[in-house]
């Protein structure tokens, strides 16, 4: 089979595509089947998206990703499958995806992780927001031959406009890339760690009074790893920018790892990728009852589900305390991602999305 995936950034670059597809694309070519990416954003552009000022490159970078869509146009009628990850242009109404499954009659395997049909504004998007056209991803459901989607949540919401909707969960290597376990008695300070972007960083703000008043009481750090820096009142805080060369390295630094969320309807898109990213390193993960987090999470077994502030500060304390029982969470952690959220318990999975 050829393949052609339409994604919104350049190759290696954002989590979502390294996690849900970038992962199987050496499985694709061993299966004898052949693919194309086609990034909507240059590295150029990606570089500096995110980044204040420099409006006109900006502009520039958006006009050239779509003179490369309808470039594509041209070349499209030669793949037989076509995989769409969350939008084929990140502005504007679904015009690529309703010329390639309607007019051209392509295959459209259509790919989301996050709860996209809801606006979701931050600082770094809120100028192009209003642009956005949220309400196309309905569209795009109804033309896809199928629906790959991180979660129940999310497939149920694309249930409503295509029955071949089907979960096809973000996964984790832990054969080439999470394959390190956290050695929880290695000595020095506890670090217990959090990891995420600039869009989630809001998260932390319900936990903060925990970690302020257990840092009264306990010698721990507590690391945040991210694309910029939190501003938050605490003590123990240490920054610690994310890098891709160093990303398991960074992880792997921590003996317990947290993921608060807020309960909306965003949050429930969450298809629990900290919690997985930390527990594929065997460190116990303790998370917010909000999405998909309470189907990885297990109290007691593999983390703890904390449904409140004297939770999160019972969960933290415990863990804080008890090397063996970091031991003994972190090793089920592993286990449950090896077993149900790995790439390689998931290749037939995926494999089927293209038949």
């Amino acid at each position: 089979m050829r393949i052609l995936f339409v994604v919104p950034y350049p190759t290696g670059k954002a989590p979502s595509q390294r996690f849900r597809f970038e992962q199987y694309l050496d499985l694709l070519t061993r299966a004898g089947h052949s693919y194309r990416l086609a990034p909507f954003l240059s590295d150029a552009t990606w570089a500096i998206l995110y980044k204040p000022g420099q409006a006109g490159a900006k502009a520039l970078g958006i006009l050239g990703g779509f003179l490369r869509r309808i470039a594509l146009l041209f070349s499209a009628p030669a793949y037989d499958y076509v995989f769409v990850h969350r939008e084929a242009s990140p502005i504007g109404p679904p015009i690529f995806e309703w010329l390639l499954a309607k007019v051209l009659g392509k295959k459209v395997i259509y790919d989301f992780d996050d709860a996209i049909w809801i606006p979701n504004t931050s600082e770094a998007n809120k100028i192009v927001a209003g642009v956005k056209w949220h309400h196309k991803v309905a569209s795009i459901c109804r033309w896809s031959y199928k629906i790959s989607c991180g979660n129940t949540y999310l497939r149920d919401y694309a249930g409503q406009y295509n029955a071949a909707a089907v979960v096809n969960p973000t996964t984790i290597d832990t054969v080439h890339l999470h394959n390190r376990i956290r050695d929880q008695r290695a000595p020095g300070r506890l670090v217990i760690g959090w990891t995420g972007t600039h869009s989630t960083l809001k998260y932390l703000e319900q936990i903060v009074p925990v970690i302020a008043e257990l840092e009264t009481r306990y010698d721990f750090e507590f690391r945040v790893i991210s694309n910029q820096p939190p501003a938050l009142p605490l003590k123990s805080l240490r920054f610690q920018p994310w890098r891709k060369e160093t990303e398991i390295e960074d992880l792997v630094g921590l003996h317990v790892g947290l993921m608060p969320l807020e309960d909306d309807p965003w949050a429930k898109g969450k298809c629990a990728f900290k919690a997985l990213q930390y527990m594929a390193l065997g460190i116990p993960a303790l998370v917010s009852p909000v999405g998909m987090n309470t189907e990885v999470v297990q109290s007691g077994v593999n983390g703890y589900v904390c449904n409140s502030a004297e939770e999160w500060r019972n969960a933290i304390e415990s863990l804080l305390l008890d090397p063996q029982m970091r031991i003994q969470l972190g090793e089920a952690a592993r286990a449950t991602v090896v077993q149900r959220y790995s790439v390689q318990s998931n290749e037939d999975n995926f494999l089927r999305l293209f038949s």
